[in-house]
């Protein structure tokens, strides 16, 4: 049976990767740091996924991990993962997510029996290409980070590249664009947009507060893009992988789906743009997922409204289910 460490298993990617690893009948690992092992909700989320304490600061703890998983590959998709936090405390976006990269790679080599023949995947970012360009962005676009997470990511990628040369490791990335789904976190755009949207058509808020409704982004569902890793990792050569759908969509588009998905067409009326939330940058993207189309088989299976939709529909039933248990 093979065994998988997932850093950062608490996350939507986490969440979705260890479901469909285990799927495939891996026994999975998930590295977590500051929860109680003893959380019945925790099992009830993540079931037969053992957990281990774990920081990506913290070689040691890394290096204690591999040594209880043994894993024949590891998934590092910790990481401080907000663009907008990294510009109020970019000191600690970079010792998280770049230093934890390397602190992951380092403890691999540490542990001497499965250096070998374990296989790490990098989760990098399509942030890392900032304005770079005409689009769609693809794996021979140069970088033009933007912000303080694409450094730390743009940094995380080159050292697992470097790991990758240097040391001969299996050593891959995936460069994915924006991925949607129910579990994605309540501070990022999309998941604000349909919890607001749900809550409105129950009568719980009166309407919707965002920044740039401009912004263009390829949005895709998570649970075709774990699947996209877990391929990257069966690759017979470590490579770097774009991640995309290859469509670009706007904020405003997301809106006016997720209200129309409630009935509500003129969604302007409930929608307000607060100067405070725009982005001191701001780029649009969109990605060209030729090369892991074509090498891997990959493909997404979800266009965009149907991600929109089912995100909004996740959060009505969660509110009329907490509606049902009150009665």
């Amino acid at each position: 049976m093979p065994r998988a460490l997932i850093t950062g298993i608490l996350g939507q990617d986490g969440r979705y990767l260890s479901e469909f690893l285990r799927g495939k009948d891996y026994e999975v690992f998930g590295l977590v740091h500051d929860v109680s092992f003893d959380d019945p909700l925790l099992a009830h989320e993540l079931p037969d996924v053992r957990l281990i304490p774990g920081d990506l600061t913290d070689v040691a703890t890394l290096i204690r991990a591999c040594e209880v998983a043994q894993p024949n590959e590891v998934y590092n998709l910790g990481a401080q993962s907000r663009v907008d936090l990294s510009f109020r405390q970019p000191a600690a976006s970079m010792y998280a997510t770049a230093h934890g990269a390397q602190n992951v790679l380092d403890a691999i080599r540490t542990v001497h029996s499965i250096a070998p023949s374990v296989k790490f995947y990098q989760a990098s970012s399509s942030e890392m290409f900032g304005d770079a360009g005409p689009l769609p962005y693809s794996e021979a676009t140069p970088f033009h980070p933007q912000s303080p997470y694409a450094i730390a990511k743009l940094d995380a990628h080159h050292t697992t590249r470097i790991y990758r040369e240097a040391y001969g490791m299996f050593a891959a990335t995936g460069i994915c664009f924006n991925h949607e789904s129910p579990w994605r976190s309540q501070e990022f755009v999309s998941r604000k947009i349909s919890m607001a949207v749900a809550r409105i058509n129950a009568g719980l808020q009166p309407n919707l507060v965002l920044g740039n409704l401009d912004s263009l982004r390829d949005w895709g569902f998570a649970g075709d893009y774990v699947e996209a890793m877990w391929l990257i990792l069966q690759h017979s050569e470590p490579d770097d992988f774009v991640i995309s759908t290859g469509e670009a969509h706007s904020v405003r588009e997301f809106v006016e789906l997720a209200f129309s998905r409630i009935g509500i067409h003129d969604w302007r009326e409930k929608v307000t743009q607060d100067p405070d939330l725009f982005r001191p940058l701001d780029p649009d993207l969109c990605g060209d997922s030729s090369k892991a189309r074509g090498v891997l088989g990959w493909k997404h299976t979800k266009s965009f409204e149907q991600l929109v939709h089912m995100m909004v529909d996740a959060e009505v039933r969660q509110i009329s289910a907490a509606d049902k248990d009150q009665d």
